[in-house]
């Protein structure tokens, strides 16, 4: 009996479907935090949430004010690539930072964005995973009439013309995020965004109006567009989303 039950529990193990892991590769909107951060939270936070249980493993390498630049300079990419093996997806969403032109730690021309990322299809397909490219998600700017105001200037098209061009899956997080800060407004919209009054977080004892970075609310949102998306780009992955 026991011999009986060893072999049909292994035969039971193997038999089970691997998770599909996400590797994420981007910046702050996407990452991790740290608890002296919170309740900042980066979207790819709740990304595990909008597939069904053991279906997928998030596997989140983002970082705070990193470029596709300092991503590769700093051994990160490497690191991600590591680990990636066939039947993989990487997400890959920079913008932010590579545009901060003010920003010389950081910034990367528009020419070296595009081959950086350029760089990253090839390797992620090199190991048979499957690079997907995402536009960076809007800030919460308006203008006095209450428009919604762009914030990334040419990098979102170029990363539309790549994924064009590389015939890659996109996910256009902009334009999502866009139609979503302009339909709820000036006020409706800053419930999505770090938003604290003085004295309402300890870790923001002073307060914070942070119009990058998001709320836990907020980075939910984010992740239900990402899954929305997905849902309707035909891959594979859409299928193990949750119904609801």
């Amino acid at each position: 009996m026991l011999v009986s039950s060893i072999a049909f529990a292994s035969a039971a193990s193997a038999a089970a479907p691997t998770a599909v892991t996400l590797h994420l590769a981007g910046d702050s909107t996407m990452a991790e935090k740290r608890s002296e951060k919170r309740p900042e939270t980066g979207w790819g936070e709740r990304l595990a949430e909008r597939f069904r249980p053991d279906t997928v493993q998030v596997r989140n390498l983002a970082m705070n004010g990193r470029s596709t630049r300092t991503f590769i300079a700093e051994g990160r990419w490497q690191a991600l690539l590591d680990d990636v093996v066939a039947g993989d997806y990487v997400l890959i969403q920079f913008g932010h930072n590579d545009q901060s032109r003010d920003k010389p730690d950081r910034y990367t021309p528009p020419a070296d964005y595009v081959r950086n990322l350029t760089r990253f299809i090839a390797e992620v397909r090199a190991r048979a995973a499957t690079p997907i490219l995402l536009t960076p998600v809007s800030r919460r700017r308006f203008d006095p009439q209450g428009r919604l105001q762009d914030s990334h200037g040419d990098y979102p098209g170029l990363v539309r013309a790549l994924a064009a061009r590389e015939h890659v899956p996109l996910i256009d997080l902009e334009r999502r995020s866009q139609a979503l800060l302009q339909e709820a407004g000036v006020d409706g919209s800053r419930r999505w965004f770090l938003q604290l009054a003085p004295g309402a977080h300890p870790n923001y004892p002073g307060g914070v109006e942070d119009n990058t970075h998001f709320s836990p609310l907020g980075a939910a949102r984010i992740a239900d567009e990402f899954a929305w998306a997905l849902r309707a780009s035909g891959l594979p992955l859409a299928a193990l989303l949750r119904e609801d």
